[in-house]
């Protein structure tokens, strides 16, 4: 049927998120509504080199194991530590960035309820504190 859409009429919602040198986004919980658009923009406010500490933002599909993920990506720096055979479990990301660096990402959120888990893969990061939970509400 064309014209007909579960999407809510909601308008989209923009969220900036900034990470730094602590290994910690700014944002811990990001709240829409099923289908909702979204963009996120990540800004890395730290200083140490892209090499070292780099960010991104990853949204996770449901159910992903978010360890499992991680390791695959570990040692996978040309694939900005998202291993390819894992990129189908990615709902949206970021490029990995550098200090000063910014990077927006526009999305659908997911039409199932729950929680999706965000996460920055660099090595180490996620398991520092570098994640948080997208609500679908």
């Amino acid at each position: 049927m064309v014209g007909c859409s579960k999407a809510p009429q909601v308008p989209p919602k923009t969220v900036e998120i900034t990470a730094d040198d602590k290994m910690k986004f700014s944002v811990a919980t990001i709240e829409v509504a099923p289908g909702q658009k979204i963009s996120v923009t990540l800004k890395n406010t730290g200083t140490s080199p892209k090499a070292s500490m780099g960010h991104d933002f990853l949204v996770l599909k449901k159910g992903v194991n978010m360890m499992a993920f991680l390791d695959a990506g570990a040692m996978d720096a040309a694939h900005e530590y998202v291993a390819p055979a894992m990129e189908k479990d990615v709902l949206a990301r970021t490029k990995l960035l550098g200090p000063g660096e910014s990077d927006t990402v526009t999305f659908t959120a997911p039409y199932v309820p729950g929680d999706y888990d965000f996460i920055c893969s660099f090595p180490g990061h996620a398991t520092q504190g570098m994640k948080g939970i997208l609500a679908v509400k």
